[in-house]
């Protein structure tokens, strides 16, 4: 069999098989008679990759500086250590006790550090690790402060007593469940909406996303498998000391999640299993922990970019290409496919004023955008162009006038919740996630149109499923129109910029937006890319969109717009249809920089749509 053939039969068996079959080896691993050195390796790998998944959760895919899971590990620990001496004993009662524990600790400490910002989780969250000692020295009488909880009794299931071999069995499952269950979380739309959100919190907004609630969601469901390793943990060697929680274990943490590869799932497995291992091989290795992790770090996070997970994929990717398994490139656009109908909104700026400190940007600034029409908004650069699609939106707060879409008020409102009122935009630079695919980007769009728990992704209900399906059935609706459908698998991100720009077209329009801004969708792209653009620009407007574009392409302008505004120093100077604008000496003066005798009067209406001028 040939090397290509040996990899197509490898990648044509399902990713999971591998991590199930590993799963499986563990499982059967006391068949063997390792050794109780083994099976102890062993349980202090997995409980060490619960807490290391659940930082690869909160920080490598959405994007949370934060090194809190020790905190909640102790959480996890004590909870379990002191019910048990209270005579709970139940392993299942302790684990449900444990991670109820860890996720009131992570809503607690996150939803300020969340609200302040990044680097705010970031302290609180150091600080809470700092503190762990004194919160335990403070409840001493059920902690046992310095000295350590002692006295733990043996773990039951159901009644019955579990001897070595049966706890083993359930650090094993337990594991296994939770990497399924965190496996399915990020395969899921939730997973997608974490990477969104990394990538820019202002691109989660634009697709309305509440960006604290992801945020919140992310860093606080990463702490639920750091309180199930502290269950297991305080269940081990029946006995809790503060030495299992200081800062060299967060830092351990954190090597073994840069090592293995932040944003990967079975990578938080792999980190450990090195990390641990090399903490148990020389009382030297302890001594100068913080210098090994540091190591670890700099081998991790620099010399292999995405750690070993991310060696694996560029590996892999490798090989997909010279199998021929990679995506094919772009297919022309979907010129016969049908776009459902759209009912677009009345969109309506009336006096709009903007500045930034004493820099008037906006003055007295009014627009009005009807449903089934092209809008276009141009003038030089600096002039409020996009200033004004950001007020719109909310990324800004206006100083004067009134903004209005069907004629009620868009005033102050969160700028996640004017986009889930149907205003849909792109961007002048694409923003698109690594790491996910070009279906995905699109499908994330989607996000709030239909809502699903994350009880439904991680068990994969029926209700979940439909929606997944719909997902899918629409992104791949919104490939085939902006010519995307032959790359819909390929990593988004590696796309070169055209096609990136059609991708962000495809993924605003994907939730069916009354209003769509396009802010330099045309900028950087070749002829045939503009000509693509404006095919589909004019089924969207058809479809009854409405559509407001910000661009520089003069000659796209007039061929597509069916009301321009022109904008200059902040002021409109001229609004009227191609023509009128075409026409109009002071936008040829101030915008295009040519004279009557320059220009024709009918010169501008018929130049090629894919002539670029610049003001």
């Amino acid at each position: 069999m040939t090397t290509v053939n040996w990899w197509k039969t490898l990648r044509a068996v399902p990713s999971w098989v591998y991590p199930a079959t590993l799963g499986v080896f563990l499982l059967v691993l006391p068949a063997l008679q390792p050794g109780y050195s083994v099976t102890r390796q062993v349980e202090l790998t997995l409980i060490l990759a619960l807490i290391v998944s659940g930082l690869n959760l909160s920080l490598g895919y959405a994007g949370q500086l934060a090194i809190g899971q020790v905190a909640m590990y102790a959480a996890g620990a004590y909870t379990a250590g002191i019910i048990a001496v209270a005579g709970v004993t139940d392993i299942l009662v302790q684990l449900l006790a444990a991670g109820l524990a860890a996720l009131v600790v992570g809503i607690v400490t996150g939803i300020p550090g969340l609200r302040l910002g990044s680097w705010s989780l970031a302290m609180t969250s150091f600080f809470l690790v700092l503190l762990v000692p004194d919160i335990v020295s403070i409840f001493e009488e059920h902690t046992g402060g310095q000295l350590g909880l002692s006295g733990i009794p043996g773990a039951t299931l159901l009644g019955f007593e579990l001897t070595p071999t049966h706890f083993y069995l359930t650090v094993v499952t337990v594991t296994i469940l939770w990497f399924a269950a965190f496996r399915n979380i990020i395969a899921s739309r939730h997973g997608i909406a974490f990477q969104v959100l990394k990538q820019s919190p202002v691109l989660a907004s634009s697709v309305g996303m509440s960006v604290f609630r992801v945020k919140l969601s992310g860093y606080a469901t990463g702490a639920i498998p750091a309180g199930l390793a502290g269950a297991l943990f305080a269940n081990l060697d029946l006995f809790v000391s503060l030495e299992a929680f200081g800062f060299h274990v967060a830092t351990g943490a954190l090597a073994a999640s840069i090592l293995g590869g932040s944003v990967s799932v079975y990578g938080a497995v792999l980190g450990a299993a090195v990390v641990e291992y090399a903490s148990s091989q020389s009382d030297s290795f302890q001594e100068y922990s913080l210098v090994f992790f540091g190591l670890f770090l700099l081998i991790g996070g620099v010399l292999m970019s995405g750690g070993v997970a991310g060696v694996a994929r560029t590996f892999v990717a490798r090989l997909d290409r010279a199998a021929g398994l990679a995506g094919r490139g772009p297919s022309k656009a979907g010129d016969g496919e049908a776009i459902h109908r759209i009912e677009g909104g009345l969109l309506d700026a009336t006096g709009v004023s903007k500045a930034f400190g004493g820099n008037q940007v906006l003055t007295d600034v009014s627009l009005r955008a009807e449903p089934g029409r092209v809008t276009a908004l141009i003038g030089p650069n600096g002039s409020g162009k996009t200033t004004l699609l950001n007020l719109v939106c909310g990324y800004y707060r206006r100083d004067a006038g009134e903004i209005t879409l069907d004629g009620t008020p868009i005033r102050t409102a969160a700028t996640h919740r004017i986009a889930r009122l149907g205003v849909a935009r792109t961007f002048q630079t694409p923003l698109i996630p690594p790491g996910i695919t070009v279906r995905d980007v699109v499908a994330s769009g989607r996000y709030t149109v239909e809502g699903t728990s994350f009880a439904g992704a991680i068990l994969r209900t029926p209700r979940f499923r439909a929606i997944q399906r719909r997902d899918r059935q629409r992104a791949d609706e919104m490939l085939r129109l902006v010519g995307l459908e032959d790359v819909a698998d390929t990593e988004a991100a590696t796309l070169p910029l055209g096609m990136r720009r059609m991708l962000e077209v495809a993924r605003a329009l994907v939730a069916e937006p009354k209003v769509l801004l396009l802010d330099e969708a045309a900028s950087g792209l070749d002829e045939g890319e503009v000509e693509t653009l404006a095919g589909v620009i004019r089924r969207i407007r058809d479809a009854g969109c409405t559509i407001i574009l910000v661009e520089h392409n003069f000659g796209l302008v007039l061929s597509l717009a069916d009301e321009i505004v022109v904008l200059a120093r902040g002021s409109v100077l001229a609004s009227g249809t191609p023509s009128d604008i075409a026409n109009d000496p002071r936008v040829r003066d101030e915008y295009l920089g040519a004279s009557d005798a320059d220009v024709r009067p009918d010169d501008s209406v018929t130049e090629p749509a894919a002539r670029q001028e610049t003001p």
